[in-house]
């Protein structure tokens, strides 16, 4: 699983490479397919996706332990009414298509707003893939099959990459006005082929573990009525997490050519290192912390959570600092190629460098949380979500009024750094008053040690990256040389920082003990 995971995010963002130097960052033509392509992912969640990822696998697992044929016969009609369902909001999806395209891009062209209307006939079926992909693997995992949901988003990347690369290789064009049918038509079915291969390996599998894969034409006794109970909370969460996502992406499409990709591409360089080191460590501590909170153990449950806390921001701290200091050449190294317009990967970096202030505020966020659904409790984290998200909508605003166009992009990310700094503050200040105490002492401890260790990294990388600034030529190699020679210096500045001021966290975090 850990291979696949990670095989899967590398070929994710190798397919955001290729498209972007196919495509051209900075081009409204990438603006347009990103924009399109956002839509089906942002509907199946606001409508499905929490619900399916919170609530059914449970009822997979009590359906599979109490019905006479092992849950069979409720995953089948599970999976008819997800494919009954999806369809009909498919189509209402593309019926609705020139609207959702007006709600995320409405600082478009109206040659822009067209091709997006027209890329988003080709992957809004993308809705039923993903939710007739999301159900199968949910019955995979109770079956005790964990591989293949895991290893399928990897086939949806190496056939987008293929489409991309083929696009590249056959001279299309970045403008809009100069997009061929064959080349709309090349990209758009290109691009959902590869959702419906990941869908298929994911069916694939399920049919070779037993499972007899087939439609029920009435799919009645589900429980409804549960699923709507049970997952309400989800859908507020999710629900309100993709209206910050709308509005962000609302803003930066009033960037000019380039905004919301810059913005879009910046996200998803950002959530890397939450990932990779925040998701491994609750991973790791989750099950410790679901069997603590089982027992009443609220003692151990402060403990582990304030070790996941502390775990976490002394990972992330010193990627913060190289993202705000190294945003720049970060952009250029990875988005300086094939037909990226330079100004639009300088925005890029700027951005970069924005985000960095929401990492660590962010990461604490979304490790605190799991403490409420140790507890069993949704509805609290549903709340406060919408209220961080609340904050992050009201902060986009408040930059699309103040910053001229060229730099709106810019406040998005400052708007989340505040979001998920009130977010923090208001899910640890409900942890504690649900637990009796948060280990605040040794949290503040952590944080000032972490702040002199950060510091001292960041000195040290700012020093390298000044000594070289007359010395390596602009550019690619460049970019490179000050990223690796800067980030190693502020790597030895943090250890060594950490080490002085007795920064336990940092051994912890490599034996995760």
């Amino acid at each position: 699983m850990a291979v696949a995971t990670v095989a899967s995010r590398a070929a994710g963002f190798v397919r955001i490479l290729v498209l972007t130097a196919a495509l051209g960052l900075g081009s409204r033509l990438l603006d347009s397919y990103n924009v399109a392509n956002t839509l089906p992912n942002a509907v199946f969640e606001v409508v499905a996706g929490g619900v399916l990822a919170s609530v059914v696998v449970p009822m997979l697992a009590r359906a599979a332990a109490t019905d006479d044929d092992a849950g069979v016969g409720y995953a089948q009609r599970l999976l008819s009414l997800t494919v009954y369902a999806l369809t009909a909001l498919t189509l209402l999806a593309l019926v609705a298509a020139p609207w959702l395209v007006r709600i995320y891009g409405p600082g478009f062209t109206a040659a822009q707003r067209e091709l997006a209307v027209a890329f988003s006939r080709f992957f809004l079926p993308q809705i039923l893939f993903y939710g007739v992909s999301a159900t199968a693997g949910a019955v995979l995992t109770v079956r005790g099959r964990f591989a293949a949901p895991m290893w399928a988003p990897l086939a949806n990347s190496l056939v987008v990459i293929a489409v991309g690369l083929g696009y590249l290789a056959a001279g299309g064009t970045t403008r809009v006005g100069e997009l061929t049918t064959g080349e709309l038509t090349l990209l758009g079915l290109g691009t959902s082929a590869g959702v419906l291969a990941q869908t298929a390996v994911v069916v694939w599998s399920l049919s070779r573990s037993g499972f007899p894969v087939r439609l029920r034409a009435d799919p009645r006794g589900v429980a409804l009525r549960r699923i709507a109970r049970v997952g309400g909370w989800a859908l507020l969460s999710v629900g309100a997490a993709q209206v910050l996502l709308a509005v962000a992406t609302r803003v930066a499409s009033r960037g000019g050519p380039g905004g919301l990709s810059a913005y879009q591409h910046a996200f998803t360089v950002f959530q890397v290192p939450f990932a990779v080191v925040a998701v491994s460590v609750m991973t790791a501590l989750m099950p410790r912390l679901s069997r603590s909170a089982a027992r009443r153990d609220h003692e151990q449950v402060i403990g582990d959570l304030s070790l996941a806390a502390r775990i976490a921001v002394v990972a992330v701290a010193p990627v913060a600092v190289a993202l705000m200091l190294l945003g720049p050449q970060i952009a250029v190294l990875l988005f300086a190629h094939g037909r990226s317009a330079a100004p639009t990967v300088a925005l890029l970096g700027a951005v970069l460098a924005a985000f960095g202030v929401a990492l660590v505020p962010f990461t604490g966020y979304m490790v605190l949380q799991r403490g409420f659904y140790a507890l069993q409790d949704t509805r609290t984290p549903a709340l406060i979500t919408a209220g961080t998200s609340a904050a992050g909508v009201a902060g986009c605003l408040v930059a699309a009024g103040l910053l001229p166009p060229e730099r709106v992009v810019i406040g998005v990310p400052v708007a989340y750094a505040v979001a998920y700094t009130l977010g923090l503050a208001a899910t640890a200040l409900a942890l504690r008053a649900r637990l009796g105490r948060l280990d605040g002492h040794r949290l503040v401890r952590t944080h000032l040690r972490v702040l002199v260790a950060a510091g001292a990294g960041a000195g040290c990388a700012l020093v390298a990256s000044r000594e070289l600034a007359p010395v390596v030529a602009p550019g690619w190699l460049g970019a490179l040389v000050t990223v690796v020679v800067a980030g190693a210096a502020g790597a030895v500045g943090y250890a060594g920082a950490a080490r002085m001021v007795r920064l336990s966290e940092l051994r912890r975090l490599v034996l995760l003990r």
